[in-house]
C-alpha cells in the first residue's frame, strides 16, 4: 500500500522520510532504548535480552509511520522542500533580499491558512491555490535574481553610456566624410551600434519594469495574506475564495510574461555581444 499521496515526487518522499526519522521523539525513543539495554538488560527473568531493542524498533516505526501518513506533516515538509530551492544567498542586494524573505514568509502564512482549513470546501481548493502561490514565488525569485545580476553589472552600465557617445561621434564623422565607401562603412557600423543600443535600452526598461512589478507583487502578496486570514466558511461558500484564486492567477500570469520577456532580451543581448 502506498502511504504517500500519489502526486508526491520521489525526492519529496525521500525528504519526508528523513524528516520523520530524525524527529526529536525518535531521538528520545532511541536514547531510552540504549539506556535501558545498558542499565536494565533483563528486568524480569523471562525478559529476553533483545526485548528493549524490539520495543524501541516498534516505537521508531510507529512514529515514522504516523509522521509520513499525517497530512499536515507532509504538507509542511512539502513547503520546506519548495522554499529550500530558493538560495537567497545568491541575491546580494539587501533590498531585493529582504523582499524575497518577506515573500517567503507571506507564502508560509497563506499556505498554513489554506492548507489546513476547517471546511472541506476550502480543503478541496487548497492544492490549487498553493500551486499558484508556488508559481508566484518562483517568478518573484527569478525576477529578483535578474535584477540583482543587472544591478551589479557595472560593465553593462558603462557600455550603455559608451555606445550612446560612440553613436553620436560616428554620426558626426559620417556628416563630414566625403568618401562614399567610408560613408557606407560608417552607416553599417552606426546601424549595428544602434541595434545594440536599442537592445540594451530595452533591457534597461524591462529592469525598471521588473523593479516596479516586484514591489507591486510583494504588496499584492501582503494583500492576499490579509484576505486569506479573514476568509471563513461563509466566504468560501459565497465564492470569495474563488475570486481570490483568480487574483492570484492573474499575478502569476503577469509575472510569468515579464520574466519571459526579460529572458528574451537578455538572450538577445548575450548573442549580440
Amino acid at each position: 500500500m502506498n502511504i504517500f499521496r500519489p502526486e508526491l515526487p520521489e525526492e519529496a518522499r525521500s525528504t519526508i522520510v528523513q524528516y520523520a526519522f530524525f524527529r526529536w521523539e525518535n531521538a528520545i525513543v532511541i536514547a531510552g532504548t540504549i539506556l535501558l539495554i545498558a542499565l536494565m538488560p533483563q528486568p524480569f527473568p523471562w525478559w529476553p535480552w533483545w526485548g528493549w531493542l524490539l520495543l524501541g524498533l516498534i516505537g521508531v516505526i510507529s512514529i515514522l509511520f504516523s509522521s509520513i501518513t499525517n497530512e499536515e506533516f507532509n504538507a509542511r515538509m512539502l513547503l520546506k522542500i519548495f522554499q529550500r530551492q530558493f538560495d537567497l544567498k545568491r541575491i546580494k542586494d539587501p533590498q531585493l533580499h529582504n523582499k524575497l524573505t518577506s515573500a517567503l514568509e507571506y507564502q508560509r502564512r497563506i499556505f498554513t491558512k489554506t492548507r489546513f482549513p476547517e471546511t472541506s470546501v476550502m480543503k478541496e481548493r487548497a492544492d490549487g491555490t498553493n500551486n499558484q502561490l508556488n508559481d508566484w514565488i518562483r517568478n518573484m525569485y527569478r525576477l529578483a535574481i535578474r535584477l540583482d545580476t543587472y544591478r551589479r553589472d557595472k560593465l553593462m552600465r558603462q557600455d550603455l553610456d559608451q555606445i550612446v557617445e560612440t553613436v553620436d561621434k560616428l554620426k558626426d564623422q559620417r556628416k563630414r566624410e566625403t568618401s562614399a565607401p567610408l560613408r557606407k562603412q560608417l552607416e553599417d557600423v552606426i546601424e549595428s551600434k544602434e541595434k545594440q543600443l536599442e537592445t540594451m535600452q530595452a533591457l534597461e526598461n524591462r529592469m525598471k519594469q521588473a523593479e516596479l512589478s516586484l514591489e507591486q507583487s510583494l504588496t499584492a502578496l501582503a494583500t492576499v495574506d490579509s484576505q486569506v486570514q479573514l476568509i471563513d466558511a461563509e466566504d468560501i461558500q459565497s465564492g470569495r475564495s474563488i475570486r481570490l484564486r483568480e487574483d492570484i492567477q492573474e499575478q502569476v500570469l503577469r509575472l510569468d510574461d515579464l520574466v519571459s520577456s526579460i529572458n528574451q532580451v537578455y538572450d538577445y543581448h548575450s548573442r549580440a555581444l
